[in-house]
């Protein structure tokens, strides 16, 4: 008579467990960087109502060059969010958003440039950030100053 096998065997219990450790050890370094960059993204969403306070003061005043801190009419409050510790309207237009509470080593700081070809050109945006946190930030913003 023959004896059939009714489990599995301390040997494939412990492959199983192995495979498992090291499918950890690979996706939760990934989840972590993928959690710091979600909340960096939304320092980017942020930026939209500065943005629009940059654009509608360089049409109404004629060119972006006018733009300053004091007529684009943008504050930022620092309870609208967690992630982003400030907003702020540079003269040119120059946007700066620095997060905060990201999880990231170094907190990314983003700076939104505008460029126009003419007065009634559409604005063009550009954003940078320093070499050492491109790790977290958004590809759009992965240039260099």
């Amino acid at each position: 008579m023959k004896k059939f096998q009714k489990g599995f065997t301390l040997i494939e219990l412990m492959i199983v467990i192995a495979i498992l450790g090291i499918l950890i050890a690979i996706a939760l370094p990934a989840y972590q960087d993928y959690t710091v960059r979600s909340r960096v993204s939304e320092g980017v969403a942020q930026t939209a109502p500065a943005k629009l306070a940059v654009a509608e003061t360089a049409s109404s005043l004629g060119a972006l060059s006018l733009v300053t801190t004091a007529n684009s009419g943008f504050t930022f409050s620092t309870n609208a969010t967690d992630y982003v510790a400030s907003i702020s309207v540079a003269d040119g237009g120059a946007i700066v958003t620095t997060t905060r509470s990201t999880g990231a080593d170094v907190e990314p700081a983003m700076t939104f440039t505008p460029s126009q070809v003419s007065n009634t050109a559409p604005i063009n945006w550009t954003c940078t950030t320093p070499a050492a946190q491109h790790k977290y930030v958004p590809a759009e913003c992965r240039k260099t100053p």
